[in-house]
């Protein structure tokens, strides 16, 4: 099953607290048992790859019941139930949600001054949050979608600028970008050799390495959206590989490649790589090829180090 959302698992939280002191390690694993979780959903990570996914959520619902004053931390990692988070369960209610904290004097301030509510008009115990499509994420949840959204449209705009410009262009981002990945040593070096053999299907040719010790052949099919290169195209430029003797290899397109000639790819003896548009377009992303930083948002959190007094 997916997992639930951060608000959904306000609840199971608040009764795993007041059942006694514990810690989001133990209550992910408590709830990952009630829910039936497997062990792949247990360890899925957020997008960043940088904590687990069911601990994100868990934090989050921790995080904004103890705004609401539900929930007391007495020490570092560790949470309980309050008296008012008591007082809440025993109302035995069947959803916590972030309407439901916004009954609470200290979470409105909170979350109004965060930007993130709008009250309606009303006495205070009716005050709730505007429905939104992301109403189920974690605000990390959402920083990390809107990240991924950005970089999906600057894919889309570097592939459609690759197009609008000469194949001479496109040769030349190819040569900018294996430089960026360490490949081919100098930017001159590796244009002298791309595009010189121009034998049987074969684009160019670039050092693996500055010393030159092994080199990479490359071919590169600057085509448009709609058409797919297929098994035939892949075909012959591993047939012009054979006769150069060549063992390593990366076909480049600004398109798609056909299921065909993936299949063909993966069953070769020699390595190929295939580098369709979507992971071009990550790849000059990522070595700044094309792009440069528009802005930097640096995001803090606590250092419980800095507040661990000794004992």
């Amino acid at each position: 099953m997916a997992i639930p959302d951060y608000q959904t698992l306000m609840l199971p939280v608040l009764r795993l607290a007041a059942a006694g002191e514990t810690r989001v390690p133990d209550a992910a694993e408590t709830i990952a048992d009630d829910l039936g979780l497997s062990a792949a959903e247990r360890e899925e990570l957020l997008p960043s790859g940088r904590q687990r996914l069911l601990h994100n959520r868990i934090h989050w619902a921790k995080f904004y019941m103890n705004k609401a004053g539900l929930i007391d931390q007495p020490r570092r990692g560790r949470f309980v139930v309050s008296e008012t988070g008591k007082q809440l369960l025993s109302t035995s209610p069947e959803r916590i949600d972030v309407a439901r904290l916004m009954q609470y004097q200290e979470f409105r301030e909170f979350y109004t001054n965060a930007g993130t509510a709008k009250e309606v008009d009303g006495p205070p115990d009716q005050h709730q949050v505007a429905p939104s499509p992301s109403a189920g994420q974690t605000p990390e949840e959402q920083i990390e979608a809107a990240h991924r959204a950005l970089q999906t449209a600057l894919r889309g705009e570097l592939l459609q600028r690759i197009l609008q410009n000469s194949p001479s262009f496109f040769e030349q981002v190819i040569v900018d970008l294996l430089v960026a990945m360490g490949y081919g040593g100098s930017h001159r070096n590796a244009a002298e050799q791309l595009g010189r053999t121009g034998d049987g299907g074969v684009d160019g040719v670039i050092n693996e390495d500055r010393l030159g010790l092994d080199r990479v052949y490359i071919q590169a099919k600057r085509y448009g959206p709609n058409v797919s290169v297929g098994r035939p195209e892949v075909q012959a430029f591993v047939g012009s590989l054979v006769g150069l003797g060549a063992s390593k290899s990366v076909f480049v397109t600004t398109s798609t490649f056909s299921q065909h000639a993936t299949d063909f790819a993966r069953h070769l003896s020699q390595r190929i790589i295939l580098i369709d548009g979507v992971r071009l377009g990550d790849l000059m992303i990522e070595y700044n090829v094309g792009v440069r930083v528009a802005r930097t948002v640096e995001f803090k959190r606590l250092d419980e180090d800095f507040f661990a007094e000794d004992q």
